[in-house]
């Protein structure tokens, strides 16, 4: 293959640290600090396992982290790598002949153009809904992975600032200051009161949902919490129900997060038999998915006033149309699909690619495995 300034082709040497030589510090910490699990199986146990050559998309939004990253690359093992520097949205079909992994961002293109030889997909990213496309033979031949927790932090802090602002109505006060105005015409209007002592429902008790209960529990909230697969959660969470309950314990909340995945049970899940059910005066955050809403029924929950405002980091459709009501509703906080930005999970994630590839490489359980069929 000719090589051009966007690829990059490195054979690693054999100076460089052997095979299954273990995870960094780095990577220990935050598989112990989140929680991360490994599969129950070895990937040498695939019959398929013969790991010779694997490509990597290189994306803008790593920045100044990008050497550093083909750095912990190149330290994971003996391989060869292909770096694809091209900024399209998969690497082309040449670049991917012979690979028998990749780490990329899914997609439909990235599918397309896999071949019979590849058996990983590590996806830069938390949500799978972009690998919906994935083919029977696929779901069957690739082990898909990805960053869940890994952007956990940074979300629940971007969701923990978006209740503050609401709940102090500082989104008012910022259109004042805007307008070079000296106004406190807001106090007179309705407030929605301290945090404390008040209830916040999660809705998808995942790696995002934890790091927001436990942030929420620190500022004095009463936890609680649904989950598609147990019971189980956290000490600070005082009651966690399975996915029927939601309706149920959203009458009881004083704030619920959207921290759902999209799936097809999912979709449309909050639509107007939910913010009928909410308790009157709740503020809602979606920070999940943006097809789990249904816009026109959370507007009418807003203009109606059943919510006291919403904080929206993900929206249907996305970009958000410049004639959307949402825009104008002063009870509403909208960032465009941010949250997990401008913290350190860039940093996270590439660690965790780096130890991905290192045990795909040495055949050890790779982490963050994804049940393709439940789409988390």
């Amino acid at each position: 293959m000719k090589l051009n300034c966007s690829i990059l082709l490195i054979l690693i040497s054999a100076a460089l640290p052997a095979i299954g030589a273990g995870p960094t510090p780095e990577a220990q910490a935050l598989i112990r600090e989140l929680g991360l699990r490994e599969a129950d199986t070895a990937a040498y146990k695939r019959p398929d396992w013969n790991p010779k050559r694997v490509v990597v998309m290189l994306l803008q939004s790593m920045g100044p982290n990008t050497a550093a990253f083909e750095a912990q690359l190149a330290a994971a093992g003996d391989i060869e790598l292909v770096f694809d520097r091209s900024g399209n949205p998969a690497p082309a079909a040449e670049i991917m002949a012979g690979a028998d992994g990749v780490l990329a961002s899914c997609s439909q293109a990235l599918l397309d153009s896999a071949t019979p030889r590849l058996v990983w997909i590590h996806n830069y990213r938390v949500g799978m809904d972009n690998c919906r496309g994935a083919s029977d033979a696929q779901k069957q031949q690739i082990v898909f992975t990805n960053n869940k927790r890994l952007s956990g932090p940074g979300i629940a802090e971007h969701s923990i600032a978006m209740l503050l602002a609401l709940a102090r109505n500082l989104p008012a006060y910022a259109q004042s200051q805007q307008n070079s105005r000296w106004d406190r015409s807001p106090t007179r209007k309705a407030t929605f009161g301290e945090l404390k002592g008040k209830t916040i429902l999660i809705a998808g008790l995942g790696g995002i949902g934890t790091e927001i209960a436990w942030r929420a529990h620190g500022l004095g909230m009463r936890v609680i919490a649904t989950r598609n697969s147990s019971r189980s959660g956290p000490e600070y969470v005082d009651y966690v129900g399975l996915a029927d309950e939601l309706h149920k314990l959203a009458s009881q909340a004083d704030v619920v997060v959207n921290a759902l995945p999209l799936t097809a049970e999912t979709t449309g899940l909050f639509d107007k038999e939910f913010f009928d059910a909410v308790k009157p005066g709740a503020i809602f955050l979606s920070v999940g998915r943006g097809p789990s809403t249904v816009t026109a029924d959370l507007l009418a929950a807003l203009q109606s006033q059943k919510l006291f405002g919403a904080g929206l980091d993900v929206t249907d459709p996305e970009p958000l149309p410049e004639d959307s009501p949402l825009w104008r509703q002063p009870n509403v906080i909208i960032t465009p699909h941010v949250a997990a930005t401008g913290s350190d999970g860039t940093r996270r994630m590439q660690i965790i690619a780096a130890e991905n590839l290192r045990r795909f490489i040495a055949g050890e359980p790779l982490l963050n495995v994804v049940d393709m069929a439940a789409g988390y």
